[in-house]
């Protein structure tokens, strides 16, 4: 029994001398990366984003650009730098057919401000602003003159038209026309696949997301120093305003549902489409509500040890230099591969050869193999952005390790996150590549059954099972990151593979469960009210911001996405403080195991946080009985080595 015991805590020691771990993993990444970077190249040359972004005429012609002729399309290949809005010849009465509008488009220098009741007020508007808005081949001139010029002309009277930023279409002011154009063009948008649909909501309100994502960086940051320099008002002061967030967006949720579903106005599908997800919105923010004050109430009395949990996890990243500074690090690194992820998915998407139709018009069909392709980028923009997180998490535990495993605590190893940096590079990339492939295998089932459940949504049998499919499998995820941060932290310090330091992890976890389990919850769920404070009060900023335009976008779509980016953006800078937490857990946990506080073996743990950990979880006459003979036998096998 002592002997297997012993020969157990010689496992835990921080590894000088480190070898690769996970090589294969590694080796399979960078052949995953190779066939990402096939597809990119792929999209550059097959594909053509300016097309969706600028938009594009009924003959080919992209808006705002020059263009290249289409054989069998006498009309493409034109000039169209100076021409940069589509036009609708006849936008009161647009239909769809095949995912395309039944009127012809044209490139225009300008939108009509006027309604124009004539040809001759065509003649007079192209002459008076440069803006040709009949076929290209009439010329000016002969707008009275031809016989079939009411044919190559917009179908009059033409509705006032403004730009809009949706793709540079001129969108009709007239009540009627705006409404059945807005109709018709959402539809279209409805037809199309998710990610188009995203995209128009998110180009129709993009000032108002990008001021919104930097009120949640502000937060964020707020936050972060304010856990930094910890002190007891911060923690009531949080809870009060967290309160305070939570009742007041319920709040307006409700209200703003009432006002729309009693708005005599409503009659546009996106307005009726607000009016669900206001439903929807304000059902979960009351469950969210009453599930959080419950677990306020109940934890009201232990908020004192969070005050000193927070303190001495403050006091740790103070010894750490630029710790703090490495989400920000992570963000940049992560914001670099989603544009770059959104312009090869951009391309892409565009992907398709042009042919000319009968009546010389043009039409793109895609290409084969495409659909293959956008799921295996999908596949890579969750697994690199699980693999960049698990760096960040590799980088910050490894820098914990390095001053918890030190001796002489006011004199700090140099450079720590510099040296956990550079061990992860030289010898871990494969262990995080592999803990962040657990994470996308469970990521890739809950994206198939949304897709299943936007087919079958009209099926109440099916909808009531993909819910609770849905709720296992977030469950699942929370549980495997967890479980992949202690593997990282384990790496760190004993420099084994991924496998081996999970099954370490869990079993020195599972012997020391109870005397951490309310702390180490305490602390998850006091950074979880800051997350919560960051998403509550910059979406009440978007509700406010967007209750105001309740025209042609469906606002819905961009503050569901403004909600995912606050809370993200909170989680990344947070999670500072929760892998700092848990990497002192599990390190105290492996001092406890494997010292025993005597002169030949003293413990490593700082005195705060011995203090701290005996206070919360009454283990000091626990210690005054242990017996200390398994560790007498062999004292050079249970002495931790600095790194």
């Amino acid at each position: 029994g002592s002997e297997d015991s012993v020969s157990e805590r010689k496992e835990w020691r921080p590894a000088i001398y480190r070898k690769c771990t996970d090589t294969l993993w590694l080796l399979f990444f960078c052949l995953f990366w190779a066939g990402l970077m096939f597809i990119s190249g792929y999209s550059v040359v097959a594909g053509a984003a300016e097309r969706l972004v600028l938009g594009y005429d009924s003959f080919g012609n992209i808006c705002g650009r020059k263009n290249t002729p289409v054989e069998g399309a006498n009309l493409s290949g034109l000039d169209m730098t100076n021409k940069k809005y589509v036009f609708f010849l006849n936008s009161c009465s647009l239909e769809i057919q095949s995912l395309k509008s039944s009127s012809l488009s044209l490139c225009v220098s300008s939108c009509p401000q006027q309604q124009l009741n004539s040809l001759e007020d065509l003649q007079s508007f192209a002459r008076n602003n440069g803006s040709l808005l009949c076929m290209y081949n009439l010329n000016v001139s002969s707008y009275i003159l031809n016989p079939k010029a009411a044919q190559l002309c917009p179908t009059l009277p033409v509705p006032p038209s403004k730009s809009f930023p949706l793709f540079n279409r001129c969108v009709p002011q007239n009540p009627e026309c705006y409404s059945k154009y807005a109709s018709v063009l959402i539809n279209m948008v409805n037809e199309m696949d998710v990610f188009h649909r995203i995209l128009s909501g998110i180009l129709a309100g993009r000032d108002t997301v990008i001021g919104l994502s930097v009120l949640a960086l502000a937060f964020s940051l707020m936050l972060v120093l304010a856990f930094r320099f910890i002190q007891t008002l911060f923690i009531h002061t949080l809870i009060a305003l967290v309160v305070f967030g939570l009742l007041f967006v319920s709040g307006v949720l409700w209200w703003l549902h009432y006002d729309y579903g009693n708005d005599p106005s409503t009659e546009l599908e996106t307005e009726k489409e607000n009016v669900k997800f206001l439903l929807g919105y304000a059902i979960f923010s009351t469950i969210v509500t009453v599930v959080l004050l419950s677990l306020i109430f109940v934890l009201r009395k232990r908020l004192q040890f969070a005050v000193q949990l927070f303190r001495i996890v403050g006091k740790t990243i103070g010894r750490i230099p630029f710790l703090l500074f490495q989400p920000l690090w992570t963000f940049l690194v992560l914001l670099v591969f989603w544009v770059f992820w959104v312009a090869v998915l951009l391309s892409l998407g565009t992907a398709g050869t042009a042919h000319s139709t009968s009546g010389g018009q043009v039409e793109y069909r895609a290409l084969s193999g495409i659909c293959y392709m956008a799921w295996y980028h999908f596949v890579g923009l969750i697994w690199t952005s699980e693999f960049i997180l698990a760096c960040q998490q590799m980088v910050i535990a490894g820098a914990v390790v390095t001053c918890y495993f030190n001796r002489n605590k006011n004199n700090p190893p140099p450079h720590p996150v510099l040296s956990s940096i550079s061990v992860l590079f030289c010898y871990h990339l494969g262990t995080a590549i592999k803990g962040s492939f657990l994470i996308t295998i469970l990521r890739i089932p809950r994206i198939v059954l949304l897709y299943l459940y936007n087919i079958l949504n009209h099926k109440e049998n099916a909808k009531h099972l993909f819910n609770c499919c849905f709720c296992w499998v977030c469950f699942q995820k929370s549980c495997l990151r967890c479980f992949n941060q202690h593997a990282y932290t384990t790496t760190a310090i004993n420099g084994t593979n991924f496998c081996t330091s999970a099954k370490d992890a869990v079993c020195i976890l599972a012997r020391n469960y109870a005397k951490f389990a309310s702390t180490s919850f305490l602390g998850d769920f006091l950074l979880f009210l800051g997350k919560v404070f960051v998403v509550c009060f910059t979406v009440f900023g978007g509700l406010m911001a967007f209750n105001y335009h309740r025209e042609l976008q469906a606002w819905v779509v961009p503050l569901l996405l403004v909600g995912f980016f606050a809370y993200l953006m909170s989680h990344s800078f947070l999670s500072v403080f929760e892998v700092t937490a848990d990497a002192l857990f599990l390190c105290f946990a492996i001092d406890m195991e494997t010292n025993d506080g005597t002169a030949e073996k003293p413990y490593f743990v700082d005195q705060d946080l011995l203090t701290f950990v005996s206070q919360s979880n009454k283990l000091t006459e626990g210690r005054k009985h242990r017996s200390p003979r398994p560790f007498q036998d062999n004292e050079d096998g249970t002495e931790l080595q600095p790194m």
